[in-house]
């Protein structure tokens, strides 16, 4: 299975005050890998949202902390999909130090759904849209 890798540097305003990172703040480096993941499929998410009026939503998380990153840290994050139904997206992401890409420091289980935003009810994710997701999964990006 192929995946999606992206680098982000931690900032001060992404630590507690012991210059290690808040565990909540992973869970936004995860959401921008996400993001970035998408993009690089050809599957922007802003542009689901304005042409089919649908989104993804996180259905559930499941966060395993491993080893702590710190205050100017470079992190890498892998996103790769799991699995894929008409409605849902499962995704393992993987936040490693960059000088340290044999350790994990967090993995993280995430499950999106699909949901119309006007209903906010579920939907079935566009057959053009599964195409462009399944890139990741099969490495076509």
């Amino acid at each position: 299975m192929a995946t999606h890798k992206i680098r982000f540097r931690v900032y001060y305003e992404d630590t507690d005050a012991g210059g290690i990172v808040y565990h909540a703040r992973y869970l936004a480096f995860a959401e921008r890998a996400r993001s970035e993941a998408m993009r690089s499929a050809n599957a922007a998410v802003t542009e689901l949202l304005e042409t089919d009026g649908i989104g993804f939503v996180v259905r559930q998380v499941g966060v395993r902390y491993r080893t702590p990153l710190r205050l100017e840290d470079m992190m890498e994050v892998e996103t790769a999909l799991i699995a894929i139904t008409p409605a849902r997206l499962k995704l393992k992401q993987t936040i490693r130090n960059a000088e340290k890409l044999d350790e994990e420091a967090v993995v993280l289980d995430v499950e999106l759904a699909c949901i119309e935003m006007n209903t906010l009810k579920p939907a079935r994710i566009p057959p053009r849209w599964c195409d462009a997701i399944r890139k990741l999964e099969a490495g076509v990006h």
